[in-house]
């Protein structure tokens, strides 16, 4: 043992010895070591960061930790998006209530959230139709009694607005005709006659035969609504905002419990609700401001100021007489020009280029935004929201617009922005399950027209005629009321039930007595999310239930595949780091070793055995490792630690996904630095073996004769 102890002893004095004769060497080869351990710390670190990130994103925006559907769904659930685009085929949870109370029977598992998700078509809004929709309302009120000089005042205003309009309509039909001489001369002459002053001279005449012909042949002619295609969740909204705690309202309020209503996401709404040219700009400021991308060196940045130069006619169908006024009085005294046309006037006004953007955009939303609808569909409008059922016939909900939300940090993010939000009783009505509401519906009109329920047995009979052993039954008498009066008063029966519909309270226990497309689990301790995985599975066995669940990677479909992705690539990266500094230190090592052949020779000939000189190499190498492993890995800490509080900036929208916010705060544990002292040590173990050995294989005799 003594033995043993003085031959270690003199090794370590060896080795120490020729570490502070090679002073230089031994900075080199440890300054490559540290390097190498500053990579690994920093580049685990940042890896985990951005899975944590990622995984934050995903699950505290619709997803979950766990999703939970049938088992005898055809296609896998994607709640996020899947690579087709379309909406995966699956069964329902018919029996919600029992699903959740077996899943809130695992330990693990917090909250149980029900949904499903869709999409839609959704107008995003008429000015046209809009403004004749006021002016018809005004004129109703008129009709009834109403003379006050306010609402006289009104009166004379939205109908200047309407002239205006047709005006509009009137001069880009005539710049038409000098591009195409193809234009239906019924068209031509039904804006010829509501432009003229004829027609607006004898409206109050007759203003519901006015109003006629402007609702149906020149608002059409004269349509601004985009279509939109939107993607919505339908769930409980006090549930969903309980369990998503990133969840907070932009604009308006949540939907009530036990209220139809809709809420749009803030991104959404932004991006393709509100008007183009306000849209145009703020991407512009965007791009100057974050970016810092300039206007004359971008292709896509010029594009844009020319939509924003050519597309004024949006801008100009929200103007009357009074508002387009101070419009030509401010945009004259801002571009101190002459030209009365406000068309000309705003197109000038939108050409923007580096110098003027900042005082240009200021300019729009201080002084014209006020004298404008900013949205195409305003907070308390209701939408007109139609899906395809699952039985592929449409459907279509009236619902109140009650606000916008988003995910907080993720506000700016399209991946976490484009689902919007409706209640579950009135997703399930687009999705074509038949609600409380619908059967109460169906029970009223059925009572009302003498409607019977019809057996499958006798349905060829009643359709055809009755049997042979029946009498006919007599018609039912038609009806010589109101109905017979006015015959569109069916068709104002529906469109009033259709309002009534979606005003309509209904009891908050339903959206759990229902049904449901899956459920979002959020658990306790997402360490423990696969054991948890097996514990539903094992109690929907328990309870009889056909249930599937899934992890967040999986249910978040192609943004859960390319965080995956993503998590590879930045794992692959790091590897491809660590191995060109692996391969490094060994050469630099191998040099080093190499050049003290002759003093390996030495201490052969003078009856060292191969394993003290193989025990000395390695010891060196593990000095040199631990002491320039800790240096590296210090600075990198410190380099963490500092990266933890200023955050690193997210290069894109889309980063801000990634990054579960605008800012990556990457974080370092004592397990990190602990991991790569271990690595680095290691490596440099193993690398130090490889020299020694060449060195070994050469002769104490040839060594000697070797020149330094």
């Amino acid at each position: 043992m003594t033995s043993l102890l003085s031959t270690l002893r003199v090794i370590a004095e060896i080795a120490f010895r020729n570490l502070f004769a090679s002073k230089w060497k031994t900075l080199i080869v440890g300054g490559i070591i540290g390097f190498g351990a500053f990579l690994v710390v920093v580049g685990s670190s940042l890896v985990d960061g951005v899975d944590r990130s990622m995984r934050r994103s995903i699950t505290g925006s619709i997803a979950g930790h766990i999703q939970v559907y049938s088992s005898a769904s055809k296609e896998d659930l994607e709640i996020m998006g899947s690579m087709g685009g379309g909406t995966p085929d699956i069964e329902p949870l018919h029996e919600f209530e029992k699903v959740k109370k077996t899943l809130l029977s695992v330990p693990n598992v917090a909250n149980v959230v029900p949904m499903g998700v869709n999409a839609a078509l959704v107008s995003s809004g008429n000015t046209v139709d809009q403004t004749l929709s006021n002016l018809r309302s005004t004129v109703n009120a008129l009709n009834e009694g109403d003379k006050s000089p306010e609402l006289q005042k009104k009166y004379e205003a939205q109908k200047a607005h309407v002239q205006q309009m047709v005006k509009l309509l009137r001069r880009e039909m005539d710049n038409a005709k000098q591009v195409s001489s193809k234009n239906d001369p019924e068209e031509l002459a039904a804006v010829d006659r509501a432009a003229s002053d004829t027609f607006w001279a004898s409206f109050d005449s007759d203003r519901f035969e006015h109003l006629e012909l402007l609702e149906n042949h020149i608002a059409p002619m004269a349509s601004d609504a985009d279509l939109l295609q939107l993607r919505y969740v339908g769930t409980d909204p006090k549930a969903f905002a309980h369990a998503f705690d990133r969840l907070q309202i932009e604009d308006g309020e949540m939907i009530p419990q036990g209220k139809r209503g809709f809420l749009f996401s803030k991104y959404v709404y932004e991006e393709q609700v509100k008007l183009k040219t306000a849209r145009g700009l703020d991407k512009l400021k965007t791009a100057i401001d974050d970016r810092h991308v300039k206007i004359a060196q971008d292709l896509d940045l010029q594009r844009i100021v020319r939509e924003n130069t050519t597309g004024v006619r949006e801008l100009l169908l929200q103007l009357d007489a009074i508002k387009s006024e101070r419009f030509r009085q401010k945009l004259q005294g801002f571009l101190r020009s002459t030209e009365s046309d406000v068309g000309k006037l705003l197109s000038s006004f939108l050409a923007t280029t580096d110098e003027n953007f900042h005082a240009r955009y200021d300019f729009f939303y201080k002084e014209l935004v006020p004298d404008l609808e900013l949205y195409r569909v305003r907070i308390g409008d209701n939408l007109m929201v139609k899906a395809f059922t699952r039985s592929g016939y449409v459907q279509s909900a009236n619902l109140k617009v009650y606000g916008t939300y988003s995910f907080k940090g993720l506000e700016r993010s399209p991946q976490a922005g484009l689902v919007n939000m409706m209640d579950l009783v009135s997703f399930r009505e687009l999705y074509g399950f038949m609600t409380n509401e619908r059967a109460q519906e169906i029970a009223a009109i059925r009572a009302s027209s003498g409607a019977k329920e019809v057996k499958r047995e006798d349905a060829e009979a009643e359709l055809f005629g009755a049997r042979p052993d029946e009498e006919p039954s007599a018609a039912p008498a038609p009806d010589s009321g109101a109905q017979a009066a006015d015959p569109l008063a069916g068709l104002r029966g529906k469109r009033a039930r259709l309002e009534q519909l979606g005003a309509a309270n209904f009891d908050p226990r339903e959206l759990e007595q229902g049904v449901a497309l899956s459920a979002a689990v959020l658990v306790k301790d997402e360490r423990k999310l696969n054991e948890t995985i097996r514990a539903i599975e094992d109690a929907a066995k328990r309870d009889g239930l056909q249930v599937k669940a899934i992890t967040w990677q999986k249910a978040a479909g192609l943004i859960g595949q390319f965080a995956t992705l993503m998590r590879a690539v930045l794992l692959s990266t790091v590897l491809i780091i660590f191995v060109v500094a692996l391969v490094v230190i060994n050469n630099a090592l191998v040099m080093a070793t190499l050049e003290r052949v002759r003093e390996i020779g030495t201490l052969r000939a003078v009856g060292a055995q191969r394993r003290f000189i193989l025990a000395m190499l390695v010891l060196e190498s593990v000095v040199i490792g631990l002491a320039s492993g800790a240096v590296g890995a210090f600075i990198g800490t410190l380099l963490l630690l500092f990266l933890g509080k200023v955050g690193i900036p997210a290069a894109s929208e889309q980063m801000r996904f990634f990054f579960s916010g605008p800012r990556l705060f990457p974080s370092v544990t004592p397990a990190e630095i602990a991991f790569s002292l271990a690595t680095v040590l290691i490596v440099s173990m193993i690398s130090s073996i490889y020299p020694a050995w060449l060195a070994m294989r050469v002769s104490p005799r040839e060594a000697m004769q070797s020149e330094d």
